[in-house]
């Protein structure tokens, strides 16, 4: 396959777990070229590929890790997001497809770029600062047009007579859907959602709407349409050729696999893209031209790939309503041989409420040593993609839980709630919940239970460690928040304003978040804990896990602090990815064979 490349060996003498993934794929308008970001030269970086072939070319934008790219419309530019220091700030640079005059645009000093979008026609890129400032940059001139300004706004789309903005205002958790009148100021509500963008009329709107518990999609214009409901799951996203003739929609179903499917809305008509390349899809994107789709596909022992749907002429024997045949690599690592594939499991938490998640236990009987891992966000969700992680605990006889909690994504809107404030405490337990779930279905070895996570997860484990300490032998806390009350003083300040609605207030629930604080109760906490940050993360500031590193080595506590310079909130290198995995591996078992009972 493209782009191939040597791996780290597991003791099983399986390969692949940190090879090299492709993401954000961008394709040229007539879909013969994609862009797309990959790490295989050891950060993260853009590369550029003719689809079909392996000559793939690497476009230098200076050694700062790319986060997302994007090709303009006309072919002429790539508009990429920059993330200096490897933080979660966002600087936005344009550069020609074969390297030639890169120059920043947005996102200078302070400020943070988010929401790029090229627009048809000219050169022209819609852009995000500070979730307070929509602006169009021209690519040609380089002139800055800011066309709305305010409080957590988002500029999504404009029109193609720039009379109107699409415009998403609101924290998380309440974000809305807004057409503004650029010549009046006046705006009108589309909908509760974050994704939407104007058909070619310039009047009528495409969304994944929020408004009722399951999302879905809908086209307003007199009246409101649903052109895609959630079935038996969630609608996850979409991507509306430029034309506004077919509609690529994803779904997120079974506990967070995909599914795709094609809608002609011109003629009617759904095609079911199987069998997909991977369990989890994302990256829609399609050409100018509206016949190639490009995405991004991953799997058990499988990293993210890009992959490319062609709309070509099919045999008259070809089945009408799937697309199987159509799809091709473009960039994409050969899957591990062997993988463990998760199973999902549900049960019922400590209050009857439903949590499901991914079990990957080895193949012995058990019970296990075992690890839950909390996912971040928390208005994120644990889906069966790629795991260097949870595939190196298993080789080493760990079994990984990886459940879904109240206040993930996926379940329907109430779910996502469902933690908001002080119902957090709720979430809290849903972590012991799932310890008695693993030991009573003799999953688990009760004295060899591990918590870990990342994020919002790294904060669940330091709350559920301190919280029942008797539960847990080991815990690794990646960049987690510690005390809600130095996260809201350091983190960027649109962060933090985003924030309130989920977490608190940090002045009128100074009380509950101060509860809520894990650092509070810091004095129960007993287990060996491995603390890992980047040093330049400035979404949870590096305060979180030094004022846990001082608590615990006041207090004896067996601990080891791993600190990734030139990282951010997320690591980005893969040098710090094999550390971070080797160190984390090696410390979870041997805390957990240690902490075995003596026969």
């Amino acid at each position: 396959m493209n782009g191939q490349h040597n791996s780290a060996v597991l003791p099983t003498g399986r390969t692949a777990l940190d090879t090299a993934g492709c993401s954000s794929p961008a394709l040229s308008p007539d879909g013969r070229h994609s862009a797309y970001v990959s790490d295989r030269g050891g950060t993260p970086q853009i590369w550029v590929q003719p689809v079909g072939s392996d000559l793939a070319v690497s476009v230098d934008t200076g050694g700062e890790p790319v986060a997302a790219v994007h090709w303009s419309t006309g072919g002429d530019w790539l508009a990429c997001q920059v993330s200096p220091g490897g933080a979660p700030r966002h600087e936005a640079w344009l550069v020609r497809p074969d390297g030639s005059a890169l120059h920043q645009v947005a996102g200078f000093g302070a400020d943070t770029a988010d929401t790029l979008r090229w627009l048809p026609g000219r050169a022209v890129l819609a852009v995000t600062e500070n979730l307070s400032r929509a602006l169009l940059v021209d690519a040609e001139t380089g002139q800055r047009h800011v066309v709305a300004e305010g409080e957590l706004i988002a500029l999504l789309d404009v029109s193609p007579d720039h009379g109107r903005a699409l415009l998403r205002r609101g924290p998380r958790g309440a974000r809305r859907l807004v057409v503004r009148d650029l010549r009046s100021g006046l705006e009108r509500y589309v909908t509760d959602g974050q994704q939407g963008c104007f058909g070619p009329d310039g009047h009528t709107v495409y969304a994944v709407s929020d408004a009722g518990e399951f999302p879905v999609v809908i086209r307003v214009d007199e009246a409101v349409t649903v052109l895609a409901d959630a079935g038996r799951g969630e609608v996850e996203s979409f991507a509306l050729t430029v034309d506004g003739r077919t509609l690529a929609v994803l779904w997120n179903v079974r506990g967070g696999e995909s599914e795709l499917a094609l809608l002609d809305l011109a003629h009617g008509g759904r095609r079911v893209v199987h069998p997909l390349p991977g369990t989890v899809i994302g990256g829609l994107v399609w050409s100018t031209d509206g016949h190639t789709l490009a995405f991004t596909a991953e799997g058990p022992g499988q990293p993210h790939g890009v992959w490319a749907y062609h709309d070509h002429p099919r045999p008259a024997s070809a089945d009408p309503a799937t697309a199987d045949a159509a799809v091709r690599p473009i960039s994409v690592e050969p899957a591990v041989v062997g993988a463990v594939r998760p199973v999902l499991h549900a049960f019922r938490s400590h209050d009857g409420l439903e949590i499901t998640g991914w079990l990957l236990r080895p193949a012995d009987g058990g019970p296990h040593p075992a690890v839950l891992w909390l996912h971040g966000g928390p208005e994120a969700q644990e889906r069966p993609g790629h795991s260097p992680l949870f595939e190196s605990l298993v080789a080493h006889g760990i079994a990984v839980f990886a459940p879904n909690v109240r206040g993930s994504s996926g379940f329907g809107r109430g779910f996502v709630a469902a933690d908001n404030g002080p119902l957090r405490y709720a979430a809290i337990a849903d972590v012991a919940a799932c310890v008695d779930y693993l030991t009573a279905a003799g999953i688990a070895d009760p004295a060899r239970v591990g918590c870990a996570g990342r994020s919002y997860g790294g904060y669940l484990t330091l709350a559920a460690l301190t919280t029942y300490p008797e539960l847990f032998a080991v815990g690794v806390d990646v960049c987690g928040m510690s005390n809600f009350a130095t996260f809201y003083a350091h983190t960027e300040p649109w962060i933090a304003a985003a924030a309130v609605t989920k977490y608190g207030d940090p002045v009128a629930d100074a009380a509950l978040l101060h509860d809520l604080s894990p650092i509070t109760r810091i004095d129960r906490l007993r287990a060996p804990l491995l603390v890992v940050h980047g040093a330049n993360d400035s979404n949870v500031p590096v305060i979180e896990s030094e004022q846990v590193v001082a608590a615990l080595a006041e207090r004896g506590v067996p601990h080891h602090y791993l600190l990734f310079p030139g990282e951010g909130h997320e690591l980005l290198h893969r040098d710090a990815r094999a550390e971070y995995l080797r160190v984390t591996v090696d410390w979870l078992a041997r805390h957990l064979r240690a902490s075995a009972p003596i026969p």
